[in-house]
């Protein structure tokens, strides 16, 4: 029998997992930081600050001590006008998730569900998701494992059967310690940083091999 045909439930983070959406969070924070008269940050700083929710990606954008909560009210409304300018599913995804057609999957994600909703509705992503948990959808964030076992209820499944996928440390941690297989994506934007993991897939193409057999 494959090992992986145990697994039946996919929890997927979002950015730098199922989408490239680095070059919208970049057009959205340099045009925040312009507002402030701001030089405007490259595309592997702001990548970089990306994976620990929208607050603190505001925050590490800003100069140290300059952050108050209505930049982030602000930096939300500017990146809604640019949510999908850019960003699209990492070449390979669209076929893993439909070849996922008798498992159960789910989004959980640390940006807000706000953000996230509309986000895989416009493109075309959320026929796939029963379940989506955002940054705000339960007490704390990843790499606290309460999102994933909030996801996990909403499926009805249990740790054992699931998998976490993630490009980023949070990923890893939360997944653990909500008793999940952990599988590590080199295709985004994040780092396991050296944090066990179970599985690893160097492109999406990979994850059909490695989860489905």
């Amino acid at each position: 029998m494959n090992p992986m045909s145990r697994f039946d439930t996919f929890l997927f983070d979002l950015d730098g997992t199922l989408l490239d959406s680095v070059g919208d969070l970049v057009t959205s924070i340099n045009l925040l930081r312009r507002e402030f008269d701001l030089a405007a940050l490259d595309r592997p700083t702001v990548a970089s600050y990306v994976g620990d929710g929208a607050n603190l990606l505001v925050q590490r954008a800003l100069p140290n001590g300059f952050y108050r909560d209505e930049h982030l009210l602000r930096f939300l409304a500017i990146y809604q006008e640019h949510l999908t300018e850019e960003t699209v599913p990492f070449p390979g995804i669209i076929p893993f998730l439909e070849a996922c057609s008798d498992k159960a999957l789910a989004v959980v994600t640390n940006k807000p569900i706000a953000l996230t909703l509309p986000l895989l509705d416009q493109l075309g992503l959320q026929r796939f998701f029963p379940v989506v948990i955002g940054g705000d959808s339960a007490p704390t964030k990843k790499p606290d494992p309460a999102p994933v076992r909030l996801a996990l209820e909403r499926l009805g499944k249990t740790p054992d059967s699931a998998v976490m996928i993630g490009d980023h440390i949070n990923d890893l941690l939360a997944g653990q310690a909500a008793g999940t297989t952990t599988c590590f994506c080199n295709w985004g934007m994040g780092s396991h940083r050296g944090t066990p993991r179970d599985l690893e897939a160097d492109k999406p193409t990979d994850l059909q091999q490695l989860l489905l057999g």
